[in-house]
């Protein structure tokens, strides 16, 4: 049942509360701080939802996001185009860009292999990374994958895949503990973690 005499303000509220970590309370005070500030704050939250909706999209070519079909990091020439760093999503990518530590190009994979919740290789983007190396001029593929089991299996498989390719395939230090989500790492430990990268090998009976 309603506990708004506005219909309008009990859609918003029900509305904003789907967003995580947002309860009916907390769902309350922001639509009515939107309502009492609907001619300054809520103009520029209404452009940026409709950016959002309508102007976001994947970059094709290493799947970040991106307001044209090609994203602002792919298009930076100043950038090292021979290190690409593999992350499990578009959030990584912003937590090692505020590192201010790594300058070279990503590659999103959407996701790391999980048998239990049916995602497989072929669910990921890993051929359009394979893609990418097979044109030349990558010299190295750093793994930033949390190091979940999920994340070992993914680096594992991955690792494997790129023996075929004369790349040098490296790993963050485990600075972020294992188990841990990469985007929830502080800012310190992430950046010296990919600074400290090892060198990954795989023996043929790995």
């Amino acid at each position: 049942m309603s506990n708004s005499s506005s219909h309008h303000l009990e859609y918003a509220i029900r509305t904003i509360g789907q967003l995580p970590g947002i309860g009916r309370k907390s769902a309350l005070r922001i639509a009515l701080f939107l309502l009492k500030n609907k001619s300054t704050v809520l103009p520029d939250l209404l452009e940026g939802l409709h950016g959002i909706r309508d102007g976001i999209r994947h970059c094709t070519k290493c799947h970040n996001l991106a307001d044209g079909e090609i994203c602002a990091i792919c298009t930076d020439h100043t950038r090292q185009q021979n290190t690409i760093c593999v992350v499990e999503s578009e959030r990584d990518v912003m937590a090692i860009e505020e590192t201010g530590q790594y300058h070279g190009m990503y590659h999103v994979l959407g996701g790391v292999i999980s048998p239990i919740e049916g995602i497989g290789p072929k669910d990921l983007h890993i051929d359009s990374l394979t893609e990418r190396i097979s044109t030349g001029g990558v010299d190295e593929i750093i793994m930033a994958i949390s190091p979940t089991i999920e994340g070992e299996s993914t680096i594992f498989y991955l690792s494997r895949l790129l023996k075929s390719w004369p790349v040098n395939v490296s790993i963050i230090a485990r600075g972020v503990s294992f188990g841990g989500e990469l985007e929830y790492a502080d800012g310190l430990t992430l950046g010296r973690s990919i600074v400290a990268r090892t060198q990954l090998v795989v023996t043929e009976n790995a």
